[in-house]
């Protein structure tokens, strides 16, 4: 057991002390809640970058930048993904996890970033994002078996969303109709670029709290309290 009371021992009491069935996601509901939520939490986070990242940049740097997008991410996140984390009181415990997990990912991104650049920059920035991210993930959950696949996971599906997102931002950039500013085609690649790494984080995430609760699911089928309309 930890801080975070997220080891399937932990869940089956709560879900057992609730008298109530379980909601049990599938792999399928789990890919889903990450892939239709977490675009919608991207587009907020990557808004204060393509609405103001001039002023931020002048302002605050490009470290401060990343930093008010980082909290935006974790203020959003929880009202539309904590349903990732089966039993009772899945909110606060979402972002209790997801906070931390998410500023060590953001901390390593931008180390990788602002110390190569470029392609390089971005992949050792992902890599060691995910890496710290996945450990914290499995460590939560108290199934650090499972680190090398929910790391892999991660970085898989988290690396195509962003650059492919990078990819569609560069030819929205490019394409975008000439009735539309030059600010209004670059606030709306941007945007496109944060739906495009929504849906890869999201579908990582998505797998990712899936893998972490394998025993949770064991144990709660081996209850008498099991959600019939498990999905």
């Amino acid at each position: 057991m930890n801080w975070f009371q997220l080891d399937a021992e932990s869940v089956a009491s709560r879900v057992q002390a609730s008298g109530r069935p379980a909601d049990v996601p599938s792999l399928a509901t789990s890919l889903c809640r990450g892939i239709i939520g977490f675009p919608i939490v991207s587009l907020a986070g990557f808004a204060p970058w393509a609405i103001g990242g001039r002023w931020f940049y002048k302002n605050l740097g490009e470290a401060g930048l990343y930093g008010v997008c980082a909290l935006v991410f974790i203020a959003t996140s929880g009202l539309v993904m904590h349903r990732l984390i089966i039993g009772p009181g899945s909110l606060s415990r979402f972002y209790k996890l997801f906070s931390l997990a998410f500023v060590a990912y953001s901390v390593a991104w931008m180390a990788g970033w602002m110390a190569l650049r470029g392609h390089p920059g971005s992949i050792v920035g992902l890599l060691a994002g995910t890496i710290l991210m996945g450990l914290i993930l499995t460590w939560a959950f108290s199934v650090r078996d499972q680190a090398l696949r929910v790391i892999t996971a991660l970085f898989v599906l988290n690396s195509a969303g962003y650059f492919i997102g990078g990819w569609v931002e560069a030819m929205g950039v490019s394409l975008a109709g000439t009735s539309l500013t030059r600010s209004t085609q670059a606030m709306l690649a941007k945007s496109l670029w944060g739906v495009c790494y929504g849906l890869g984080l999201g579908a990582g995430l998505g797998l990712a709290f899936y893998l972490c609760q394998t025993r949770t699911r064991a144990l709660l089928q081996s209850k008498p309290l099991i959600d019939a309309n498990q999905r």
